[in-house]
């Protein structure tokens, strides 16, 4: 499609464009027509197709599995109920064995958080031409349609589960607890600058690697697609086929390892120290 009329730089370019809304420099609202446009819209901004996409498949999650609730036996199960089953089992034996506390939200929240991520990440298997190719028939400029190659969505995702980490060390550990554990450790109590400053480090660095780690992983495959799709078609169809069966396992094991951080973040925060 685009590469037809495109130098390779320029569908790179085009591949990796958010579609963008927001303020113009005079004022007016709209979608962005170029990545120029895009960046002077500023922080304000939204990536429309992020935000369209991750809503789209979260409901997606969510209408499979209230379905496979609604028309569950006890008798021989069908191929849905069979898949969720297995996928409730695979969430509660990561939870049974990472997480010590007693909270049943924290289950739900790791298989929200797989499947959603495991869903999201699947679109990178979709043909990278497939669906900006029909967007543009209907006037679309850009359009991504892997949510997780944005680090909006992957920071989003783990700036939320550092709310709920922070929220649950104040609750179980109360605020006077969870400053201690940031002041006295490692290091004897008359360091508390020096241990302060390491524990610091250290909290915020935990959101920051759970979304860089997912975006990085996510962002790189969907980069050789793209290149992928530059070379000839004889070409494309030797390589884009092992790299499509390959990238099955990284989009598995990113959703898998962002679920299992998540697990053992909330674990920590439920865990109070002795000293």
């Amino acid at each position: 499609m685009a590469g037809d009329t495109l130098t390779s730089s320029e569908y790179i370019k085009h591949h990796l464009t958010n579609l963008t809304y927001g303020q113009h420099p005079d004022g007016s609202w709209g979608l962005a027509h170029s990545a120029e446009e895009a960046k002077e819209m500023g922080f304000w901004a939204f990536h429309v197709d992020t935000l369209g996409f991750s809503i789209a498949l979260g409901a997606l999650f969510i209408f499979l599995f209230s379905k496979a609730a609604k028309s569950a036996t006890s008798g021989v199960p069908g191929g849905l109920q069979n898949f969720v089953e297995w996928i409730l089992e695979f969430v509660e034996d990561n939870v049974k064995s990472s997480f010590t506390g007693k909270n049943s939200f924290i289950g739900a929240m790791g298989m929200t958080v797989f499947v959603w991520i495991l869903l999201m990440n699947a679109m990178d298997l979709v043909p990278v031409d497939f669906i900006p190719y029909l967007a543009s028939l209907m006037g679309v400029h850009f359009l991504k349609v892997v949510p997780t190659t944005d680090p909006n969505a992957t920071m989003g995702m783990a700036l939320s589960v550092f709310a709920l980490t922070l929220y649950y060390s104040f609750k179980i550990k109360r605020p006077g607890g969870f400053l201690a554990e940031l002041a006295f450790h490692p290091f004897p109590k008359y360091m508390f600058p020096v241990n302060l400053l390491l524990e610091g480090v250290s909290l915020i660095a935990k959101p920051i690697s759970l979304g860089l780690r997912l975006f990085g992983n996510m962002y790189a495959g969907e980069m050789i697609f793209i290149l992928i799709a530059l070379l000839p078609w004889y070409v494309q169809w030797t390589l884009s086929l092992p790299w499509a069966i390959f990238h099955i396992l990284i989009v598995t094991l990113q959703a898998f390892i962002f679920m299992v951080l998540t697990i053992v973040y909330m674990d920590m925060a439920y865990t109070v120290d002795e000293h």
